[in-house]
């Protein structure tokens, strides 16, 4: 009989666990209510392309603008002071054509962002990886772009993010492991060997 009620119980439970209708959604992190104007700083661009910073600072003024959630304002008045750094910019041909001229290409760009509380003088979030991906045709190919459209189009989804992880909270994009970073490999002691090569 206790087997019975016992297989029973474990049954039930095993129908609950299976249900396709439970789903983990945790509760949004919003910033602290004192927070209502957010100034976006000008990025810093540790890059040797010239320009990026200028281009990704008003695609994210634009992304807070049309949300709509918090005012943008100078920083002066404002709560909250969003401060970023473009570390990365990888442009890296991927294709060829027979002329070993490139047809396809790889533009990775990764940014360090955090959101200063300016009352409590911390970082409410920081991001130190978030980092955005085109593969793309050359220009010269049906439905290729330029170096320049590519970036346009890196900068809206980068901007769409800084906006999101602002909005939504923590969990909502997220940055890229340490170790996938370029030019950031493990060091290991002399004498050692790597596991996994």
């Amino acid at each position: 009989m206790k087997k019975l009620a016992l297989l029973a119980a474990a049954l039930g439970l095993a129908a609950c666990g299976g249900s396709s209708d439970i789903i983990y959604k945790p509760a949004a992190q919003k910033l602290p209510q004192h927070i209502k104007k957010i100034a976006v700083r000008p990025f810093s661009n540790k890059t040797q392309q010239f320009g990026l910073e200028e281009k990704l600072t008003l695609k994210v003024i634009d992304e807070f603008l049309k949300n709509g959630e918090y005012t943008v304002s100078p920083e002066s008045a404002a709560q909250g002071v969003l401060v970023g750094e473009i570390n990365h910019y990888i442009l890296t041909p991927i294709q060829y054509d027979v002329n070993l001229v490139p047809t396809v290409y790889k533009l990775n760009v990764i940014a360090a962002v955090r959101l200063l509380d300016k009352e409590q003088n911390r970082y409410l979030w920081e991001e130190p990886a978030l980092q955005v991906t085109k593969m793309y045709s050359a220009a010269n190919l049906p439905g290729g772009f330029t170096e320049e459209q590519a970036r346009e189009s890196l900068w809206e989804i980068l901007a769409k993010d800084v906006v999101l992880r602002t909005v939504e909270g923590f969990g909502s994009v997220s940055s890229t492991s340490q170790k996938r970073l370029p030019g950031n490999q493990d060091k290991q002691p002399e004498g050692t060997t790597n596991p996994n090569p």
